[in-house]
C-alpha cells in the first residue's frame, strides 16, 4: 500500500509539472527559441594486448551518435544510438525534458538513472580506457521512467535528481507490466575549492527479485588534480545472494603542453584502485535461484592520457590494469592483465 501510494504522489507531481511546462511553452509563443539540433558523436576504437596469454585484438568499442535540441524555450528532447556497443547496436537515450520554471526538469522516456559518479559519464568523459567495476558491473543501469531534477543555490551549487522506472531494461517494454516500484535518487553537492560530494541509491528488480544500491562518492578536481573515491554497496532482498561491496578510487594530474603547433596540448599520468566482492547482476540459474556473474576481484591501472585538443574531445588513452583474483575464481576472457591503447574522438 505504501508503495502504491508513492508512486501516486510520485506520477501526480509529474504530470503537475508536465501541465506547468506545457501551458508556459503555449505561453511563450513569440520568444525566439534556437531550434537547430545538435548532433554529435563518440567513436573509441582501441587495441588490448593480454600479457600473460600473449593474445590481442582490436575493437570499436562506441560508435555513438546522438542528436539534441529544443522545440520550444520549456522543451529539450534528446536520441542516442550506439552503433558498435561491444558489436552491437543499441539504443540509449530517448527522452524529452520539461523544464517549466528555473532550476526545475521533468524527462521521461529512456535513459541513464540517476546513480553513482562514475556510472555515469559517458564514454568521452571517462579517464580510463575501460570502466571501473562499479560503472561497468555493479552500478550500470540504464531504464525507461520518468525523473524530476531540480537545482538551487545554498550558497554552494546542488542538484537534486529521483525518478521512476519500469525495471525492464531498454529491450523489454512493449508487454511489460509490474506491479513493483523501482526508483533511484541522487543529490550532488558542489562545495568551494572544487570539492564535490555525491550521494545516491537505487532499488532494481532483475526477474522480479528486489535488489537495493547504495553510493557515496566525492572528488576534489583543482589546479590540474582530479581526486575521486567512490563506495557502492549492493543488497538482495531475502538474502537472495550475498551483499556487495565494491569501491573506486583514482588519481589524475593534467600537464598543459605550451606552444600553438604542438600536436599534443595536455598530457594526464593517472593511477586507479578498485575493488569489488563476489557479484550477481540477477540472471537466474537452472534452478531459480541468483548466480554468481562476476568473481571477486581487484585491479590497478595505470597510464598516460595525450590530448590532442581540448580535454574529452580527442584523446589517447595509454593504460595497464593489473587483476589480482582468489584462488576459486574464473577470470573471464577480457578481464584479465592488459594493455589498452585506445583513441577516443568527440565531435
Amino acid at each position: 500500500m505504501i508503495q502504491k501510494i508513492g508512486r501516486l504522489i510520485a506520477l501526480a507531481a509529474f504530470g503537475s509539472i508536465a501541465m506547468n511546462a506545457s501551458a508556459q511553452s503555449n505561453g511563450g509563443k513569440d520568444e525566439k527559441v534556437d531550434l537547430t539540433p545538435e548532433i554529435h558523436g563518440t567513436v573509441r576504437g582501441k587495441y588490448e594486448y593480454q600479457t600473460e596469454e600473449g593474445e590481442g585484438r582490436f575493437e570499436v568499442r562506441n560508435a555513438r551518435l546522438s542528436v539534441t535540441g529544443n522545440v520550444a524555450k520549456a522543451v529539450e528532447y534528446k536520441a542516442e544510438i550506439d552503433l558498435s556497443d561491444e558489436g552491437q547496436i543499441k539504443m540509449l537515450d530517448a527522452y524529452t525534458r520539461l523544464k517549466p520554471f528555473d532550476g526545475f526538469s521533468f524527462t521521461i522516456g529512456q535513459m541513464r538513472v540517476p546513480f553513482t559518479i562514475d556510472a555515469h559519464r559517458s564514454p568521452h568523459q571517462q579517464y580510463f580506457a575501460n570502466r571501473s567495476f562499479i560503472a561497468k558491473q555493479v552500478g550500470n543501469v540504464r531504464d525507461v521512467g520518468a525523473t524530476l531534477g531540480y537545482r538551487m543555490d545554498l550558497g554552494f551549487p546542488v542538484i537534486l535528481e529521483a525518478g521512476l522506472f519500469n525495471g525492464s531494461g531498454l529491450t523489454n517494454q512493449k508487454n511489460y507490466w509490474t506491479k513493483k516500484v523501482n526508483f533511484s535518487a541522487k543529490a550532488q553537492m558542489f562545495f568551494p575549492q572544487g570539492f564535490n560530494l555525491t550521494l545516491s541509491t537505487q532499488k532494481i528488480s532483475p526477474n522480479g527479485n528486489g535488489i537495493m544500491m547504495y553510493d557515496a562518492g566525492a572528488y576534489w578536481q583543482k589546479n590540474g588534480w582530479h581526486v575521486e573515491a567512490e563506495y557502492l554497496y549492493k543488497h538482495y532482498n531475502d538474502d537472495a545472494f550475498k551483499a556487495v561491496h565494491s569501491f573506486d578510487g583514482f588519481v589524475n594530474y593534467d600537464i598543459a603542453v605550451a606552444g600553438k603547433r604542438n600536436l599534443i596540448k595536455k598530457v594526464s599520468p593517472l593511477v586507479r584502485y578498485d575493488f569489488m566482492t563476489d557479484h550477481s547482476d540477477g540472471t537466474l540459474d537452472d534452478e531459480g535461484k541468483m548466480k554468481l556473474t562476476d568473481y571477486k576481484r581487484s585491479r590497478i591501472s595505470g597510464g598516460v592520457t595525450l590530448s590532442l585538443a581540448k580535454p574529452f574531445v580527442s584523446d589517447i588513452r595509454i593504460n595497464y590494469e593489473k587483476y589480482f583474483y582468489g584462488k576459486n575464481a574464473l577470470p573471464k576472457v577480457s578481464e584479465r592483465d592488459k594493455i589498452v591503447f585506445e583513441v577516443m574522438t568527440r565531435f
